[in-house]
């Protein structure tokens, strides 16, 4: 297992990208698309958060099995003049044979290393997922609550999700 941050995004790497969300969204994971997602809507979708990270707005990191990319999350750096110490988490993805095998674990950590060396000190996230709300837990975060009917699952129907935070200064 190899986890590293993101700086450089070549056609292995949105393939990767592309190929780990594609998967999340098949297995119904609810992070912002509807099912079927294309192989073309998802490489956009990366191409568009490199130019982002490039930008210096987010930090994408990557969890590599055997040269596989098996996972990846990122940390929104980009926030309003107010709260510059904060950063959200977003698009835990774990490729579905991946899960279990702790990469969600150790993308979680090395997202936190990154945010707090960029100098937040807040992380905050939500999440419609049982097993993710377990490695937030074990993670040390705090759960605020539950929103009802915040998205759609990717094949439709509302689905809750819950808000989480953690102090990581």
């Amino acid at each position: 297992m190899s986890v590293r941050r993101l700086t450089a995004f070549d056609a292995r790497e949105i393939g990767g990208l592309a190929d780990v969300l594609v998967d999340c969204v098949e297995g119904g994971a609810s992070v912002s698309f509807m099912a079927p997602l294309s192989r073309e809507k998802a490489e956009a979708y990366w191409r568009e958060i490199a130019e982002s990270a490039r930008r210096g707005e987010r930090i994408v990191v990557a969890a590599e099995d055997d040269g596989a990319l098996v996972g990846t999350v990122q940390v929104v750096l980009a926030q309003p003049e107010n709260q510059p110490h904060r950063g959200d988490l977003s698009k835990m993805l774990v490729h579905r044979r991946a899960r279990k095998r702790g990469f969600g674990a150790a993308l979680l950590q090395a997202a936190e290393a990154a945010a707090r060396a960029a100098g937040k000190s807040l992380l905050v996230l939500d999440t419609a997922s049982a097993d993710a709300e377990r490695l937030y837990a074990s993670g040390g975060w705090v759960r605020c609550g539950l929103i009802p009917d915040y998205a759609l699952w990717p094949g439709g129907g509302f689905c809750d999700t819950v808000v989480y935070y953690k102090k990581i200064a």
